[in-house]
């Protein structure tokens, strides 16, 4: 048995000819908004962020220093910008998911190309409009499935297409959301409960689902089901005597506590760590205003006392039309955060992707040997995220600006609305008991 290392040859991004600079104003500057937007700090294509609104006073203030901006492109709510008249190129919206839809059809109708943070919009309806307006006005519109942008997921796909392990037969896929993760995002954070934001599947796995369609190419599916649960995070869990705050809470109880506010935050900042997640509760964190927020704001509760109903653990099954199936499992109790495990099986061969982002190991059915195969990321200050997708999504998104070249975007509005109504099928399925079935176009009964 022989083992073979190969470099993904895409991997080398040479910097461009110079051009005209793409502007960009963000809706939304918090952590992905932020994120998005240091694309300008990366020498790559000229782009620059010339305006921003943020209901937020310090992440407005922090945002407005780090990128300049002039004071009549300074806005507190993005509607004030959507009266002006067209002042960028594109606009980066990164509202909370139910604040999606609005801004989208605005800026859609004001001609500004856009990049959209997934899930596009929590209903059906709402995906609908987004796509039809943005096809209307002619404008470019992308959503952040940024895995589809990966060196990784892109090289899962290439092989496939190749044929070098056959026919798929099987997809198995494992998102590890993370114990501390999950309770920070949606046990606690801005994801917890579904009739305020959307369903931890849409937020968290249409990622997940959208690159299973991905790499299915137009072998669609057919048939879906699904089931979950909220497991643990529930008030009958609570230890007796345990405060509703961790804060408060007896330290007998407290340091045996995984889910410990004074674990996920204060030892962090203690160590030093400044970003995420306390990122998210601060502009500029520091351990008095972390120990302020944790005493008083959503993220000091203890996890067995939130309004949260989200599923922590689910599973979507499907088959598609050439008899192929696959399965994604979400799980928040585990120790990777988001690492993504994938396997395929394929009637010639088997890949493997374990710990996303690294590389790939194929094994060959015929000669016997694996290939080892690095898919190592780019990573750019401010868009490491998801293992430096983020720095290629943007990459992808500026570069169709700049050519005028929707094939450069790879999660344009027809993929990325198909990849939705997956998600919302998966969850008809769960909440109804029952197996969905998928026409061509997306749509089920």
């Amino acid at each position: 048995m022989t083992c073979k290392r190969y470099l993904v040859g895409t991997m080398s991004h040479s910097a461009p000819e110079k051009t005209k600079i793409v502007t960009a104003i963000v809706i939304g500057a918090g952590c992905r908004g932020s994120g998005y937007a240091s694309y300008a700090l990366c020498d790559r294509h000229p782009f620059k962020v010339i305006g921003v609104a943020e209901p937020r006073d310090d992440f407005r203030n922090k945002f407005v220093d780090k990128y300049k901006i002039p004071k009549e492109n300074i806005f507190k709510d993005w509607k004030d910008a959507a009266q002006k008249e067209k002042i960028a190129d594109c606009v980066i919206i990164c509202t909370q998911d139910k604040l999606h839809k609005e801004p989208a059809v605005a800026f859609a109708k004001l001609k500004y190309h856009i990049l959209l943070e997934k899930p596009m919009a929590p209903t059906e309806g709402e995906c609908r409009e987004i796509v039809k307006t943005c096809k209307s006005e002619g404008v470019l519109l992308q959503v952040c499935h940024v895995l589809r942008y990966s060196p990784w997921a892109m090289k899962i796909k290439e092989i496939i297409d190749s044929g070098r392990i056959g026919d798929v037969v099987n997809i198995q896929h494992l998102e590890p959301v993370g114990h501390w993760h999950f309770a920070h995002s949606f046990v606690r954070g801005n994801w917890s409960n579904e009739m305020e934001s959307s369903n931890s599947l849409l937020q968290k796995c249409c990622h997940d689902l959208d690159l299973i369609n991905f790499w299915m190419g137009k072998n669609r599916c057919e048939k879906i089901s699904s089931f979950g649960n909220l497991s643990h995070f529930s008030h009958e869990h609570k230890p007796k005597g345990a405060a509703s705050r961790c804060l408060d809470c007896p330290s007998s109880i407290e340091r045996v506590c995984p889910y410990s506010a004074k674990k996920v935050y204060l030892e962090k900042i203690a160590n030093g760590h400044k970003g995420w997640p306390l990122s998210i509760l601060h502009s500029s964190p520091d351990i008095e205003n972390i120990t302020e927020l944790l005493k008083t704001g959503p993220y000091g509760k203890c996890v067995y006392d939130c309004d949260n109903d989200v599923m922590s653990n689910q599973v979507v099954n499907m088959q598609f039309k050439n008899g192929a199936t696959a399965s994604m499992t979400m799980i928040a109790f585990t120790e990777a955060i988001c690492d993504r495990k994938v396997t395929v099986f394929g009637t010639k061969g088997e890949l493997q992707c374990h710990g996303a982002g690294h590389s790939l190991v194929l094994y060959d059915f015929t000669r016997g040997d694996h290939d080892r195969i690095d898919t190592t990321a780019k990573m750019m200050k401010g868009l490491s995220g998801h293992g430096g997708a983020d720095f290629y999504c943007m990459d992808s998104f500026v570069e169709a600006i700049v050519q005028n070249d929707p094939e450069k975007i790879r999660t344009g509005p027809d993929e990325t609305f198909y990849s939705h109504m997956l998600v919302f099928a998966a969850e008809k399925a769960r909440k109804e008991t029952k197996v969905v079935s998928m026409a061509p176009d997306g749509t089920f009964t």
